[in-house]
C-alpha cells in the first residue's frame, strides 16, 4: 500500500537545516509524496511530550506514514522501527515515542526493525538517524515498499512503552499529574473527562488546585471565556484531557509547573 502523505514530528526546532534535510531526502526518494509537518518544537529530548503530541494529532491526519524523531538515544543500541497500525504506519526510534500514536490509530498489528541497508542512505551518521535511516524508510514505505522488507519482526511485547501514570478519581477529589504543557501555557493533565465526571465536577463547580506547592481556587468551566480575566480554569481540552488554564494568561508560568508534577484537585458543589 502506498501513501500520499508523510507526517513529520521532531524536536529539531527550526533554527537549523535538520528538518529540511530530512524532507529533502523524502523528496529525492519519493518525489510525489507530500510532507505534513506536525511540529518540530517538541522540547529537546522530551520523548513523553513528543509521544503525547503525536498520539493526540494522528487521528485527525489523512492516511499516512507518520515519521517521528525525538531520539536522545540516537547511535546507541536502541532500535529503529516501523510499526504497522490499523490505520497507518509509524517510523522512528523504539523509545516509547510511537506506540501511543499507534494505539490511537487502532493498535499495533506488527513491528519491524529498520536494518535493511537498501532503504537507508549509503552513509549513516551516528547522530542523525532522522536523515539517514528514518526519513528514507518513511519515503520508501510511502512509495509502497512493504514493512516486512525493512528488517526482522519485533516482538510486540518488547516494544518500549512508557508506564501510564495513575489517576485516582473519587467524589470531590481528583489526583493526577501533568502530561503536557502547550505554547499558551495551558497545563494538560493525565486525567480524562470520565475522571472529571467521577469526581463530580460540573461546569460552575469551584475547585482548589494543589500543584507545585501552591493551592489556588479555580472554576470548572466549558471554555476560557466562562471565567473572569486572570481566573484559573479547569476544563476539558480538545484531546479529552482535563487541563488547567488562566483566562488571558499562562497557567504554566503562574505555577512553575513541569511535566510529571503531581496535581490534586478538590471540588465543591456549585
Amino acid at each position: 500500500m502506498s501513501y500520499d502523505w508523510v507526517s513529520f514530528t521532531t524536536d529539531y526546532g527550526t533554527d537549523d537545516g535538520f528538518v529540511a534535510a530530512c524532507e529533502g531526502v523524502i523528496a529525492r526518494i519519493t518525489p510525489p509524496v507530500r510532507v505534513l509537518h506536525v511540529t518540530h518544537t517538541v522540547p529537546a529530548q522530551d520523548v513523553r511530550r513528543g509521544a503525547a503530541t503525536l498520539a493526540q494529532t494522528v487521528p485527525y491526519l489523512p492516511p499516512a506514514v507518520h515519521l517521528a524523531v525525538v531520539d536522545p538515544g540516537v547511535g546507541t543500541e536502541r532500535r529503529g522501527v516501523v510499526l504497522v497500525a490499523a490505520e497507518g504506519l509509524l517510523v522512528g526510534p523504539d523509545n516509547g515515542l510511537l506506540v501511543p500514536a499507534a494505539e490511537a490509530l487502532g493498535g499495533v498489528r506488527a513491528a519491524y526493525e529498520l536494518t535493511e541497508p537498501a532503504y537507508q542512505l549509503s552513509r549513516v551518521s551516528a547522530t542523525f538517524h532522522g536523515r539517514d535511516i528514518f526519513a528514507p524508510a518513511a519515503a520508501h514505505l510511502a512509495a509502497g515498499i512493504a514493512p516486512e522488507n525493512f528488517g526482522a519482526p519485533v516482538d510486540l511485547g518488547a516494544l518500549v512503552r512508557h508506564p501510564e501514570p495513575e489517576t485516582v478519581a473519587e467524589q470531590g477529589k481528583l489526583a493526577t499529574e501533568v502530561l503536557s504543557i502547550d505554547s499558551f501555557g495551558n497545563i494538560q493533565l493525565v486525567a480524562t473527562g470520565a475522571d472529571l465526571d467521577a469526581a463530580g465536577a460540573r461546569p460552575g463547580t469551584t475547585a482548589h488546585v494543589n500543584l507545585a506547592g501552591r493551592s489556588v481556587k479555580a472554576l470548572v468551566a466549558r471554555t476560557f471565556g466562562d471565567a473572569e480575566h486572570a481566573e484559573v480554569v479547569v476544563y476539558l481540552d480538545s484531546a479529552g484531557r482535563v487541563a488547567l488554564a488562566v483566562n488571558g494568561g499562562s497557567a504554566a508560568a503562574d505555577y512553575g509547573a513541569t511535566l510529571g508534577d503531581q496535581v490534586l484537585l478538590l471540588f465543591a458543589r456549585p
